[in-house]
Formats: structure tokens, sequence, C-alpha cells
């Protein structure tokens, strides 16, 4: 499975992006998709999940702001933000899972930025 995220970018507090994730090879066999994100000195942490059965889970922090979505044929993956914080600011991910590999898949990561 190959993932490209795009749509990161520089945004002021209180704004919105949307993130986007494009998935090619394998997808058919893609468990879960989710969203990562590492900031400087910190340690990559979930940030929203989508399951095959469009389950979805949040971080805590993000929860009420941003929505995880994707497509049925799972080759697109989104993240819209919504009201974005300074504490928001970081490298985003997308990852894909294929249970039956026990294998996960990261994409090159797209940098969002949210000034105070």
């Amino acid at each position: 499975v190959q993932l490209q995220a795009s749509g990161g970018g520089l945004v002021q507090a209180g704004g919105s992006l949307r993130l986007s994730c494009a998935a090619s090879g394998t997808v058919r066999s893609i468990t879960t998709m989710a969203w990562y994100r590492q900031a400087p000195g910190k340690l990559r942490e979930l940030v929203a999940a989508i399951t095959g059965g469009d389950n979805t889970n949040y971080a805590d922090s993000v929860k009420g702001r941003f929505t995880i979505s994707r497509d049925n044929a799972k080759t697109t993956l989104w993240l819209q933000m919504n009201n974005l914080k300074p504490e928001d600011t970081a490298v985003y991910y997308c990852n894909a899972y294929i249970h039956d590999f026990l294998q996960h898949y990261w994409g090159q990561g797209t940098q969002v930025t949210v000034s105070s």
C-alpha cells in the first residue's frame, strides 16, 4: 500500500484545514485507516481512526473538532479539522493497517502549523 498525504499548511487559530490521503496498491485488504501526528520533541500520537465498519475513534484532544472519513473504495482518507488550536501544530501522517499481513503502512507526512 502506498499513501500520499496532502492538504497541510499554515492557518490561524480557529481556522480549518482538510487533509487528504490518497491510497494505492492493495487497498481492498486495508482493515483500518488513521491519522497520526507528531509535534517537535513529542512522540507520534493517534489523532483519529476509521475501521472497515466505518466505526471511528478520536483522541480526546480533537473530539468535536476533527472528523475522519473515507470513500468506500478505501482509496481516499480525509481529516476535516475545525477550530484549530496552536497545540494542533504537528506533522500529520496517514496510516493504513492490514490485519491479514499484521502490517502498518505510512504516508510521508504533511505539516500543519496553527498560529495564535
